[in-house]
């Protein structure tokens, strides 16, 4: 059985990301892959250090952190799964702010000793898993999808944990209710693009 691990940094309970994860995750489960959905608002994970002791080690193995919270689990998540559903709406030009902590804590996926001037992802020698990107803004979405870095990050995000995205969901003119759906021709290009995991 296929195993997706879809990562939303959204804030907003129901709101148009979470709306998108559930249809995609759905579509998914629909064919018979097995989807878990980790929302970062509700998972403790901690701000990176900086300290670059995940980094020390070589090897295709993340590195361990030196902070004990949920994100050794996550990771242990991220390489048990078989490939991802990456989401973040767009906030100031950008991931949320809990993504981009995620992100950063992504740093056990890079081999950086010291004498090293830049790092090496540790995934980069492997065959890439697959990973859909979802977001969305209050732009129009093809305008969104293009000026923001918000689709950057993800695809930045993918490439860190040894995947390749292989569509993006990016739904624009969100702001105009306080409680917006999920349109229904999004709704089923987000079924279509789940397909793309299989």
């Amino acid at each position: 059985m296929t195993r997706i691990l879809a990562i939303n940094g959204s804030y907003r309970d129901d709101g148009i990301t979470d709306q998108a994860v559930e249809a995609v995750a759905q579509a998914l489960q629909d064919a018979g892959a097995e989807v878990e959905v980790v929302q970062l608002r509700d998972y403790p994970i901690a701000f990176c250090l900086n300290c670059r002791e995940c980094t020390q080690t070589p090897g295709e193995t993340p590195g361990h952190c030196v902070q004990h919270d949920a994100m050794q689990a996550l990771v242990d998540k991220i390489e048990r799964a078989d490939g991802y559903v990456l989401a973040s709406p767009t906030n100031f030009g950008s991931v949320t702010a809990i993504f981009k902590r995620f992100m950063e804590r992504l740093t056990v996926y890079a081999y950086w000793p010291w004498e090293m001037n830049a790092p090496e992802l540790r995934k980069a020698g492997t065959k890439p898993k697959k990973a859909l990107l979802i977001s969305s803004c209050a732009a129009p979405g093809l305008l969104g999808r293009w000026l923001y870095h918000t689709r950057r990050q993800l695809a930045m995000t993918a490439r860190t944990i040894g995947a390749k995205p292989v569509g993006t969901l990016f739904t624009g003119l969100v702001a105009k209710q306080p409680h917006p759906r999920l349109p229904g021709k999004t709704r089923g290009k987000a079924r279509s693009l789940a397909m793309r995991l299989g």
